[in-house]
């Protein structure tokens, strides 16, 4: 008992995540709404009413606070994209299960925005793009890529670069619904919508990779 208590936060320890959570909600609703480069260190402090090397004390710059305001918000959405990706299960039902939970997600009102937000400022500030490359899309298409390396270990797809293919995968499941969003020529796609994405990324896929299928590459002259 008393070594299960010791393995308890205390108060301070508590009240110090509680703070941290504090930064994350304020730093992310200033990001997405004054960008990166109109987001200040200082404005952050001053909204959260302490001083500003209190905020220094948590994150050492603005480019750390941004990571972990990226960490904050898909980490939730990284543990369920894991646990879809079970090896045991059907490759069909497992890529199905996959491609819908992370179209929604990438559809969502929030997704969007924070999307428009990388694309408006990594133009300005290159950094941001590099930042959520690094801990969004290709920690995804990591998770992913393990998965399929397994299935090609398995024979159920065909050898190939399995990072290649989950970035294919990818940039599949974004090529409709989502596509159209960003360009403003959608604004609430249906449930029809979205289950006809993912019918279409896992048809042309699993056509691309079915075993004994022929890489186009190699044909080319």
């Amino acid at each position: 008992m008393d070594e299960v208590l010791c393995k308890l936060p205390g108060r301070r320890e508590i009240n110090r995540q509680g703070r941290r959570e504090s930064i994350l909600e304020v730093a992310g609703e200033s990001f997405l709404t004054k960008g990166y480069a109109g987001t200040s260190m200082s404005a952050i402090a001053a909204a959260l009413g302490g001083s500003k090397g209190t905020l220094w004390s948590y994150f050492p710059s603005k480019e750390a606070l941004f990571e972990a305001v990226l960490d904050h918000a898909t980490a939730a959405f990284r543990e369920r994209l894991s646990s879809l990706l079970d090896p045991c299960s059907d490759l069909v039902s497992t890529l199905e299960r996959f491609a819908q939970s992370f179209i929604e997600k990438v559809t969502s009102p929030e997704a969007i925005a924070l999307q428009r937000l990388i694309q408006g400022e990594a133009g300005r500030s290159p950094e941001v793009g590099e930042i959520f490359y690094q801990r969004a899309p290709r920690r995804t298409q990591l998770l992913l890529a393990d998965f399929l390396s397994g299935a090609m270990d398995r024979g159920a797809l065909r050898r190939d670069d399995a990072l290649q293919a989950a970035r294919v995968f990818t940039a599949l499941c974004v090529s409709g619904s989502h596509q159209q969003m960003m360009l403003g020529l959608l604004t609430d796609p249906t449930s029809e919508q979205l289950a006809e994405d993912v019918a279409r990324t896992l048809d042309i896929f699993l056509r691309a990779y079915a075993p004994g299928s022929v890489d186009p590459r190699s044909q080319v002259a």
